[in-house]
């Protein structure tokens, strides 16, 4: 009974697989205004008196005139028109001899689609949507129909694959060239199907995606430009993650501040794991125009865009001292920000003159330290040089004085 079940799911699988992945087939009844008969650009258009037999004799009208678009003739009965153009397009008419109106029709001219142009991108981990314009102007009513199939990666999961892996990409009314997958797996593969059609025709875009691959955050919100009390080249820059990125510890951000004074074209960027910056390097008495971007903490994906641009201005006013200007600088103004899960060597930019007085005493400890024991060792060579020469002194000294009481004893006492 279990294999018979997993035979019957494994070919509805494949028969809804085969239909999100085939182009789909347009009937000749597009079934949403009657009385329209389409024509494509650029090619001869027939028109047929509907209710009269072929051949007979009928009188045809252009928008109600004898005056028929040039290069067209009546052949049979039917209105043909030669290499119909936008300027053909119109109400046509056909009559009997003695001018009564025998059937009418609206001709609609436009172009078969060609295939649409498809891009996705992923604002979390949760969903991603797809969007798409058409290759061509068809001029004549499109719908489209958006598809998508989980893509197995191993043997294992071809066997377990299940109807849920295949379905419909819901398209918003309020954003017709788009479409959302909801619930998406981060570690999987889609292939999506975006299939334009109207009433000439039908052509569809296949596109392979991961997850991975099209990560890109909103941009962050809640910018905000504040100037540091009486520090006048000093700017506090803070904001929050986009609304549609969920705060989970394992899906952090990074983040990536630009500013520029008003004056100049030219930016300069920080990178950072936190949620708020100083900048140290503002121009006295200028507004600066400040932006922030984000991306995923592990560099998957790409950077989301430049948040609105937001100004500000230093402080203008007698000036601290520079300690007072750091404690100034790095005192918090809200609540702590969440702690970070950026590793030690990850790039933290920091503009406080803590900090910089910290780099300062660590390094002249560290060149105090080398010059300490570089005395220290050469006070130690002297040393050992000036004992070894006092034994070589000492010991030549007692040379001598044995070999002069050895002269001054007699030569019997010698012997």
């Amino acid at each position: 009974m279990l294999s018979l079940l997993s035979s019957v799911n494994k070919v509805v699988v494949l028969l809804v697989a085969v239909l999100v992945t085939t182009p789909l087939t347009l009937s000749r009844e597009w079934g949403e205004e009657e009385g329209v008969t389409f024509g494509q650009l650029g090619k001869d258009v027939t028109l047929t008196c509907a209710g009269v037999s072929l051949g007979a004799t009928v009188d045809w009208r252009w928008n109600g005139a004898h005056m028929l678009p040039e290069d067209s003739v009546v052949q049979q009965g039917q209105l043909l028109l030669s290499r119909a153009t936008l300027s053909s397009e119109g109400t046509y008419s056909c009559h009997n001899t003695d001018g009564l109106l025998l059937s009418s029709l609206v001709l609609r001219l436009g172009r078969v689609p060609e295939v649409p142009s498809v891009s996705c991108r992923a604002p979390n981990y949760d969903n991603f949507s797809c969007f798409w314009a058409s290759s061509v102007e068809t001029f004549l009513p499109t719908k489209y129909i958006s598809t998508y199939r989980k893509k197995p990666l191993t043997e294992d999961e071809k066997q377990r694959s299940q109807p849920s892996d295949v379905g419909l990409c819901t398209q918003d009314p309020a954003h017709p060239l788009s479409c959302t997958v909801m619930q998406a797996q981060f570690w999987s593969s889609y292939r999506m199907n975006v299939t334009e059609v109207n009433p000439l025709g039908s052509s569809f875009r296949l596109l392979d995606i991961t997850m991975q691959a099209i990560i890109k955050p909103d941009p962050p919100e809640g910018l905000r430009v504040e100037p540091v009390p009486l520090a006048p080249r000093r700017l506090r820059v803070s904001w929050e993650y986009p609304s549609t990125w969920p705060r989970e510890l394992h899906f952090q951000l990074k983040f990536r501040l630009q500013y520029r004074p008003i004056i100049s074209s030219s930016w300069s960027v920080v990178e950072t794991t936190n949620l708020s910056e100083v900048i140290t390097d503002a121009f006295i008495g200028l507004e600066h125009v400040v932006q922030v971007s984000a991306k995923d903490f592990l560099d998957a994906g790409s950077w989301s865009e430049w948040s609105p641009e937001v100004w500000g201005a230093p402080a203008i006013g007698q000036t601290m001292a520079p300690s007072e200007v750091a404690t100034a600088a790095v005192k918090p103004e809200g609540p702590a920000e969440e702690p970070s899960l950026a590793p030690n060597n990850a790039p933290v930019a920091g503009h406080s003159d803590s900090t910089e007085k910290v780099a300062v005493l660590a390094s002249l400890g560290v060149f105090a330290f080398f010059v300490l024991a570089a005395i220290l060792g050469f006070a130690f060579l002297m040393w050992v040089r000036v004992k070894k020469h006092g034994k070589e002194a000492t010991k030549h000294h007692d040379l001598l004085a044995a070999a002069i009481h050895m002269k001054a004893l007699p030569k019997a006492q010698i012997l």
